[in-house]
């Protein structure tokens, strides 16, 4: 609360306080008393200037009625002072009131940080809104004091948590857009996402967290991090790697020379997208372009629908194979047993159902036997929520295997696969049983 004593309720003198307590030469001793009852403490004790000059030397002499000491400091009693003033008639109620009649309310520190305290608990309170999937994040961001150090007070933090959890609503955004185009269409203006801003580092954030891409810096590393939520520089920077995928006449045409194929995000969100994603049978995901391209070289135009994530899914990628999944194809997922892979197969399992692809406990155990220089396993652990066990046998072992290493049996379940499937002619392939 405000310690408020007016004039007229405290009966002042207002002409004779003035005159007494008023003095420029005081100055200094009405700033330590509003400092006293700002902290709510007593005003009793000492208060000292150190080397006053001889107006203020003078000013307190006329204050108390006497020379209140000599020295190069000049102190002052609290209580002497709170005595005068009452014994005088110039403020009956003491010091206080005084104080407070010449200078103005006195807010108490504690109700300031109270106040403050719930003006942030007020603008973070958008936060409790989140996906469901977010809500670790949003924890962390309450307690990490990022949307503080971003926004420094509570009055621009409201605006800019509202914006950042009505950006992540409606993400990730399908079919992918540029950013400027979303930021336009759902928070102030086309610029609104722009890199720098305080909204895209919280909403960069929030999209890592939505989506599980991993760590990194830079610009190439930021770019991809936005489109793994669908937010574009362009639409033909994001590509896919395929293989033996149809629909349109050059996809036909690479398909019946089994030679590999990039599809842009553009091409996969154009009206002709819907004829590419039309394999309704198994489509095999892998995460290095060697083993794409080891399937291409072995089996050619007879092997199975692929497609290669190259890493961390690109937007192009997400948006094929949610597509492909939709459509009725079956995905099988391998990947490299390191922590990255297991997260790329995390974040994959967001947008569209997978089966392992040789990419369970057992496999891994039976991998590390056939790894003949073997790299450890470094970074931090993550779950394998398909088949937790994985995760528990690769931080066991501590052995990382690459896909590359196991080229002999990917491609021969891509034979076996190609030996049991037959072509459907407009999609890719059907497989029996």
């Amino acid at each position: 609360m405000d310690v408020n004593h007016p004039v007229a309720e405290a009966k002042v003198d207002g002409e004779r306080l003035a005159r007494l307590l008023g003095d420029p030469g005081l100055a200094w001793l009405l700033e330590r008393v509003r400092q006293r009852i700002a902290a709510g403490r007593p005003l009793t004790g000492t208060v000292t200037l150190a080397r006053p000059d001889d107006l203020q030397r003078q000013a307190a002499e006329r204050l108390l009625g006497r020379p209140p000491s000599t020295g190069r400091s000049l102190t002052l009693r609290l209580d002497t002072v709170d005595e005068t003033l009452r014994r005088s008639g110039v403020s009956p109620d003491g010091l206080q009131t005084a104080v407070v009649a010449l200078t103005g309310p006195v807010t108490l520190r504690a109700e300031t940080s109270d106040r403050q305290a719930e003006a942030w608990q007020e603008a973070l309170a958008p936060l409790t809104t989140v996906p469901a999937d977010l809500a670790d994040w949003a924890a962390r961001i309450r307690e990490d004091g990022l949307v503080r150090r971003l926004a420094r007070t509570p009055e621009v933090a409201g605006p800019l948590v509202s914006a950042a959890v009505r950006a992540l609503h409606a993400l990730p955004a399908d079919p992918p857009m540029s950013r400027a185009a979303f930021a336009a269409l759902h928070l102030t203006g086309a610029h609104a996402l722009d890199e720098g801003t305080p909204l895209a580092t919280l909403v960069l954030s929030g999209i890592r967290a939505l989506t599980g891409f991993p760590d990194g810096a830079g610009a190439e590393w930021r770019r991809e991090a936005w489109a793994s939520a669908g937010l574009l520089k362009d639409d033909v920077s994001s590509t896919v790697l395929t293989l033996n995928l149809r629909g349109t006449p050059a996809l036909d045409w690479m398909a019946d020379a089994g030679e590999p194929a990039v599809l842009t995000l553009r091409s996969l969100t154009r009206p002709t997208a819907n004829r590419i994603t039309t394999a309704t049978g198994d489509v095999h995901v892998c995460e290095n372009p060697a083993v794409l391209s080891a399937a291409a070289d072995a089996l050619g135009p007879a092997c199975p629908p692929m497609v290669c994530l190259q890493g961390q899914p690109s937007a192009a990628a997400l948006t094929l194979l949610r597509a492909l999944s939709a459509s009725g194809a079956v995905l099988l997922h391998h990947a490299d047993f390191d922590w990255g892979g297991v997260r790329i197969a995390t974040a994959l399992g967001r947008v569209a159902p997978w089966r392992p692809w040789r990419y369970e406990a057992a496999d891994y155990l039976s991998a590390v036997t056939r790894v003949n220089d073997p790299q450890d396993l470094t970074g931090t652990p993550a779950a394998a929520q398909w088949d937790p066990r994985l995760a528990t046998a690769m931080n066991e072992l501590r052995v990382r295997v690459e896909e590359e290493s196991l080229l002999d049996v990917l491609l021969s379940d891509l034979q076996t696969a190609a030996h049991s499937a037959t072509p459907d002619g407009a999609g890719g392939f059907s497989t029996g049983g």
